[in-house]
């Protein structure tokens, strides 16, 4: 299989067409696919002497790089033709290459379209074309017809296929790596369905959806260039300036107004982006009380916004301060983050089931409540709530801690139905849940952690060093309270209040749980103001 790609860009290699188009041969498997980057190919224009039908016929009297490049056209299986946009057509140097392709064809009259044509010289009825294209508006409808109507005429309608992605400047934004690197991997998919044949209508309707409404692309675009847009299109304004406006494009309203202020320290600018439930507008003067101040380094925060570090690890590392509502960052994914499209969503894999820490709190309930009312009963519900632990994963992701509470509680049940003194156990129970918590705490993964996750990620939020923390805290709080909890156990288990035990100690797992929630909020926070 010989595939030659004629590149038009004149950036070649460094092109965003040449991006689109890797990934097209990666998943075609095309590796080792010929490239010919037209600015180089010192290709001039065709001077429409038509010697190279009736002096030379198949040859063109002008002896440059075009001799070379007819030679591997007339030999392809497969032909690439990748160029951005240029005033609707392809640029230049492209189309020095398309005009110059004379030789190929004979002088004489073809009948095979409407308006006339000239046949072929050689047959390449079996060769395949594709257009791999990417032009700076925000969709590619209506921007392509001169290509498409042109590349028609050169293989008859249906003759080619062809990739038109709009917005292709944000391939050179490393900001919006995710994004374009999701469209990306769709590329990849319709080289290989090329390869195999035909791109599917699936996979085409993916490729033509926009990455980007129309509004925040065209934000993001006015304000990359650097200039201002409306008063005075001469003036340069601050790169700080430019990257906040184009952070402010990105911004999806959830109906609530806030004032999000930014001090750079690095280039000691302020700027205020006013969230309303409409979209957001950037000010630069007079400026309005903030909701939320984040105090950091332009380099800090493009770094984040580049994924080159996770926001929440530069909190922790103290690379940048928060003052005023932290519930804004807490949402910062949902109101900032890069907006895909629902097709896109129904495509991601499937989230495991969440965890649950009433599988894990149920169970111990169980014994710590009925054992202290009836022994016997108390020691059968204690293994039939072991037993049924299993089953609660066919619902809930297990976690290691469930797994150790099955021997325990089926045994510690067990001992209270061979006789064992229920005054003895229920402690015994409480110290060894208690150990269990604190060693929990020291773990690499905080006992806790395991159920606030669902709350703050999903299994994302154990690469959040904050995150982990702020629960190995809680897991030790959960430790000592079980730890310290056998002592007036023991004591009121050897009084007329030895039957309510169970029910006065639930009181307090209640209690530490509304702290939990508190705290996972309160910590970071606190933390993040520095």
């Amino acid at each position: 299989m010989k595939v030659l790609v004629i590149n038009g860009s004149p950036k070649c290699e460094n092109s965003n067409t040449m991006k689109l188009t890797h990934a097209f041969l990666e998943g075609a498997g095309w590796t080792d696919a010929e490239i010919v980057h037209a600015i180089k190919s010192d290709v001039k224009p065709c001077t429409g002497c038509f010697s190279c039908w009736n002096k030379t016929p198949g040859k063109c009297i002008i002896r440059d790089g075009m001799d070379e490049i007819i030679e591997k056209l007339i030999v392809a299986d497969v032909v690439i033709w990748a160029f951005p946009l240029y005033y609707f057509s392809a640029p230049g140097a492209l189309k020095n290459i398309i005009d110059r392709q004379l030789p190929i064809s004979v002088p004489f009259m073809s009948r095979g379209n409407e308006s006339g044509g000239h046949p072929s010289r050689y047959d390449l009825s079996l060769q395949r074309h594709i257009i791999i294209s990417n032009c700076g508006f925000w969709t590619a409808k209506g921007n392509y017809d001169a290509v498409t109507y042109m590349f028609d005429h050169y293989y008859g309608t249906g003759g080619n296929a062809s990739i038109f992605c709009a917005q292709g400047e944000l391939f050179n934004v490393p900001e919006l790596k995710g994004r374009t690197d999701a469209y990306l991997e769709i590329i990849k998919r319709a080289g290989s369905e090329f390869a195999a044949g035909a791109i599917s209508a699936e996979t085409q309707a993916e490729l033509a959806e926009p990455l980007y409404s129309r509004e925040v692309y065209e934000k993001m675009a006015d304000a990359s260039w650097g200039i201002a847009k409306n008063d005075n299109p001469n003036t340069k304004i601050d790169d700080s300036l430019v990257f906040t406006k184009q952070m402010a494009a990105m911004y999806m309203p959830d109906g609530v107004e806030r004032v999000l202020e930014f001090y750079y320290t690095d280039a000691n600018k302020t700027y205020q982006i006013l969230l309303t439930p409409k979209g957001s507008e950037v000010i630069t003067g007079d400026f309005r009380k903030y909701t939320t101040r984040i105090e950091t380094s332009i380099s800090i925060w493009r770094s984040i916004a580049r994924g080159e570090i996770a926001g929440e690890e530069a909190l922790f590392q103290r690379k940048y301060k928060v003052l005023g509502d932290f519930e804004l960052m807490m949402k910062w994914g949902k109101l900032f983050g890069e907006s895909t499209t629902q097709k896109h969503a129904e495509n991601k894999p499937v989230q495991k089931q969440k965890s649950s820490m009433l599988v894990l709190l149920v169970p111990w309930m169980v014994i710590w409540v009925t054992v202290a009312i009836n022994p016997e009963y108390g020691g059968i519900a204690g293994i039939m709530a072991a037993a049924l632990i299993p089953l609660c994963w066919h619902f809930f992701r297990p976690v290691i801690f469930e797994q150790i509470s099955i021997p325990i509680i089926a045994g510690l049940s067990l001992a209270v139905l061979l006789g064992a003194d229920a005054r003895i156990i229920i402690p015994i129970s409480y110290v060894v849940f208690g150990l269990m918590w604190f060693i929990g705490a020291f773990m690499k993964k905080p006992l806790s952690a395991y159920y606030s996750a669902n709350s703050f990620g999903g299994q994302t939020a154990f690469n959040n060093s904050l995150f982990i923390r702020t629960n190995r805290i809680l897991t030790v709080a959960w430790g000592l309270l079980y730890l310290v909890t056998p002592a007036w156990t023991y004591y009121f288990m050897g009084t007329s209040l030895s039957s309510y035990i169970g029910l006065i100690n639930t009181i307090c797992p209640l209690v530490m749980g509304i702290f939990s929630i508190w705290f996972q909020r309160w910590y970071p926070e606190r933390w993040a103001r520095g």
